[in-house]
């Protein structure tokens, strides 16, 4: 049965202040041309999509089981109606546990869940000589591995160190394989950086952090990213990467979207959390190791939507960040953007950008526990 809602709405094309009407997929949406700053109706937007997402409500991916089910329902009370359940580096035994219950949780939504596109598997195929807060298992990856992951779990992105010996090859053949494949956890340099986007590299993970960095005469991975990327992953808490450094970015990378790189601490008081096999301490609205290395975030998409607001994005294009552009990098047509045949995947927000609604695939969310 189609429901029907109001206000200023964000179509591709731009702002209608109308009606949209949907059941599981949009129906309609009509309406009259506006500038939203000349009415006070509520911003109708496409619901946000996540693709680095650990944990939240005091589970973590990597625990297996229903984790992944709690996680979903967290961050869709923050406006998250899709996403990728993404895993640590970390022995074989612990990766195949966490993309069974990913697998899983593909095949089901739960009510009031995100949906679970698939996984992020964010190593092990990284160098260990730049394992931010992942633990130290890194290894150098095979073809025959990944595909034996693929039957646990769709592996819609990969990262991946180019730089390691065999990598490049690597790249071509997921990039083959329709696998979204990401530049991260990394020291290698700008030429190798480039090298891997010429095999079919498509992104970047977490970009400026846990990569070689830029400097004028040697541009690193970041310069590499900086120079050439059309999309890559960024993380804005405004404490993984300096404002100056977003805006430096926005300015650079035509697609850049944000994650939230979330872990279990997100949406828990301050204490300690699992993320993988660290342990992981919250507090000061940041999620760091015991030796002070930030370790992921308590990050949702609706602060994230406030903070690139806050930096001076006006608001659709900020909202082409937390969603459509994420959509886009997954080649997903009917989702990040409200447009008749799309998912109902929308959020409602008040003029201060306070979540009032969400629906997902046109079921509304209870929000009472955001």
């Amino acid at each position: 049965m189609n429901q029907a809602i109001t206000g200023n709405i964000l179509t591709p094309s731009g702002w209608l202040n109308g009606t949209i009407s949907f059941g599981e997929r949009i129906a309609d949406v009509v309406g009259s041309s506006t500038d939203p700053q000349h009415n006070g109706d509520d911003y109708i937007l496409p619901g946000f999509i996540d693709l680095h997402v650990h944990g939240g409500a005091g589970k973590d991916v990597m625990e297996g089981g229903d984790s992944v089910h709690a996680i979903a329902a967290l961050h869709a009370r923050h406006g998250t109606t899709a996403m990728l359940a993404t895993t640590m580096t970390a022995p074989p035994e612990d990766i195949e546990l966490a993309l069974a219950a990913i697998g899983k949780a593909v095949r089901q939504r739960g009510k009031g869940e995100a949906r679970v596109l698939g996984a992020h598997l964010e190593g092990p195929y990284i160098n260990s000589g730049k394992l931010g807060a992942q633990p130290n298992y890194a290894r150098a990856a095979t073809l025959g591995e990944v595909h034996r992951l693929e039957q646990l779990a769709p592996l819609r992105v990969i990262t991946v160190a180019p730089e390691i010996s065999g990598h490049l090859e690597l790249v071509r053949d997921l990039a083959g394989h329709g696998v979204r494949v990401q530049i991260g956890h990394t020291l290698g340099s700008y030429e190798e950086g480039v090298a891997a986007l010429e095999h079919g590299a498509t992104g970047f993970t977490h970009l400026f952090n846990a990569m070689s960095g830029l400097h004028h005469r040697e541009p690193g991975m970041v310069g590499a990213a900086l120079a050439h990327a059309e999309f890559a992953e960024l993380i804005p808490d405004l404490l993984h990467v300096h404002p100056g450094a977003i805006k430096g970015a926005l300015r650079a990378i035509p697609r850049l979207y944000c994650v939230t790189d979330s872990t279990a601490a997100t949406g828990m008081p301050d204490g300690e959390y699992m993320l993988g096999r660290h342990i992981v301490h919250k507090c000061m609205g940041g999620v760091r190791l015991p030796d002070g290395t930030l370790a992921g975030s308590t990050l949702t998409l609706d602060q994230a939507l406030r903070n690139l607001v806050g930096l001076g994005l006006d608001l659709a294009d900020a909202s082409k960040r937390v969603s459509t552009h994420a959509a886009d990098y997954l080649g997903l047509q009917d989702r990040g953007r409200l447009a008749r045949g799309a998912y109902a995947d929308l959020v409602v927000m008040d003029r201060d950008l306070k979540l009032k609604a969400v629906y997902i695939e046109g079921e509304r969310c209870d929000l009472n526990d955001a």
